[in-house]
């Protein structure tokens, strides 16, 4: 019950890294305007995501414009675009595999296959949340080396967004959920699957042919004759005569 309470707590963070990993992947609040130098504008702020680049204005008016071309973008931007995307295809896939691999679910119950499934999920909720914090982490140097370049104008310097602070949220919740997840399935296998298996019953087969009988081993015993019979050794003679079943030898 433990194990099973475990499992739950791992695919539980795993689903909230997942959720956070996609909601920093829409977002377009990557980079903000950096207010720096004597030209502080508090009109209007310039927002940079990975699929679209905004304009929020002092009166609460959004304006945004989606990317047009993939090929005109920067290569960073590219491969942020492109590491996000496996991030949340490998949390979806991993979630169905985490499901079926669960001691909750009735998938393949009594199996060890369970447990490796299971496995699986913690590695795939890694692998997702090493993804997203590689991003974050590459956005955020860039964003970093930028505004402490002396030889940048001061309009073109961003500040971390805060899509940037809900993926580092995200891949750490991913990665503690794979964790957890990982360490379930290595705790189970030690006590098992955690469900009763049934127990196994051994059919015996009857034998081919029964056994031969008593009779047909040993010969029966000879008839028992009673001592009147073996009085005499002379064989009866024609004359001897009978009477109600007695002869008239026995008598003489």
């Amino acid at each position: 019950m433990a194990s099973m309470a475990v499992q739950v707590l791992g695919f539980f963070l795993g689903q909230l890294g997942f959720a956070g990993t996609v909601v920093a992947t829409l977002l377009p609040h990557w980079r903000c305007t950096g207010y720096v130098g004597s030209n502080i504008i508090t009109a209007t702020s310039y927002l940079k995501g990975l699929w679209m680049e905004c304009v929020w204005h002092s009166t609460g008016i959004y304006q945004c414009e989606v990317y047009k071309s993939l090929l005109a973008l920067p290569e960073d931007l590219q491969a942020a675009r492109a590491l996000m995307v496996l991030s949340c295809v490998t949390s979806a896939l991993t979630s169905a595999v985490s499901v079926l691999g669960m001691k909750c679910t009735r998938f393949v119950r009594g199996s060890a296959i369970k447990s490796h499934l299971v496995l699986s999920g913690g590695i795939g909720f890694l692998c997702a949340g090493l993804l997203c914090l590689v991003t974050v982490s590459w956005t955020t140097n860039d964003v970093v080396k930028d505004f402490f370049d002396p030889f940048l104008p001061s309009g073109m310097k961003y500040e971390i967004g805060l899509a940037v602070y809900i993926g580092y949220a995200s891949s750490f919740l991913s990665l503690t959920g794979g964790l957890v997840l990982c360490w379930s399935s290595g705790s189970g296998r030690g006590s098992g699957s955690g469900w009763p298996q049934r127990p196994l019953h051994i059919h015996r087969n009857p034998p081919l042919s029964p056994p031969p009988a008593f009779n047909n081993i040993y010969p029966p015993a000879p008839p028992y004759k009673p001592a009147e019979a073996l009085k005499d050794n002379r064989a009866p003679s024609l004359c001897s005569l009978s009477s109600s079943g007695y002869r008239l030898n026995n008598y003489v």
